[in-house]
């Protein structure tokens, strides 16, 4: 089961799935974009493998319905469930499009736990996995990001919290905090402020990453972080105090 599987980091994760796994699961790929899931559904059935396409709002009530419903009907042993779905926006809180602001909180926070609480019931014993994507922004708060950040910092905590819970499910949860990556999501990020560009020259390729997370995935690690400049944002975070992480993201030119 994937969310956000019509682009970027969910749908290259399906592809990384098909290459690894040796059994033959059925992908439930879940998006609004039906045309680019049905592009990933070819691409996915040169593997032998089948798909299901959902195209879904998942800031819409009738979509969780949707999805509860095929659950209880045919009772799927589900082997990984992926929340990629999420959006941010760049920009000064106050100059918020207020929407933009609901749907942030919607689909990052609210959707990614609505679809864990749903999917709970059909996760495979044993050998389950739940891989949802945070960010490097989880780590610290992000003046000009703050509500992205904030959202991820919720991903973040929630996942570290349910992998406990579920320890004696033999059900792992991995939170994947990347830094930049390059897909999509800078387009609608940065609608009306750009990325820094100490950012934009840390950028990771998307393939890399989802398959760093999916390898931790496989190993049981609880969080998984690609490349030495997230896991130096990830000690920072833990070691030094806001204030002064504030002082060098204001260097930086971050706000």
């Amino acid at each position: 089961m994937i969310t956000g599987a019509s682009s970027g980091m969910g749908r290259d994760l399906a592809l990384a799935i098909a290459k690894r796994y040796k059994v033959e699961p059925e992908f439930w790929l879940v998006a609004r974009r039906r045309q680019r899931m049905e592009a990933l559904e070819k691409e996915l059935s040169a593997y032998g493998l089948s798909s299901r396409i959902l195209d879904l709002d998942l800031r819409e009530d009738s979509s969780f319905e949707i999805i509860s419903a095929m659950l209880k009907k045919e009772r799927p042993r589900i082997m990984m469930l992926v929340n990629a779905s999420g959006f941010g926006k760049l920009g000064a809180f106050s100059d918020m499009d207020e929407k933009a602001v609901s749907d942030m909180v919607e689909l990052n926070c609210k959707a990614l736990t609505r679809m864990c609480r749903i999917c709970m019931p059909y996760m495979a014993a044993g050998y389950g996995h739940i891989i949802n994507f945070a960010s490097a922004a989880s780590f610290v708060p992000m003046p000009k990001f703050a509500v992205y950040a904030a959202t991820k910092a919720y991903v973040l905590s929630f996942s570290r919290a349910l992998n406990e819970e579920l320890e004696g499910r033999g059900i792992t949860v991995t939170a994947v905090c990347p830094g930049p990556v390059k897909t999509e999501f800078f387009d609608i990020a940065e609608e009306k402020e750009s990325v820094p560009l100490y950012k934009k020259f840390f950028m990771s390729s998307s393939r890399r990453v989802v398959k760093k997370a999916l390898k931790d995935a496989l190993l049981s690690r609880p969080v998984s972080c690609y490349g030495i400049s997230v896991g130096f944002l990830r000690l920072a975070s833990k070691l030094l105090p806001s204030d002064l992480i504030f002082a060098v993201m204001r260097k930086l030119g971050q706000f």
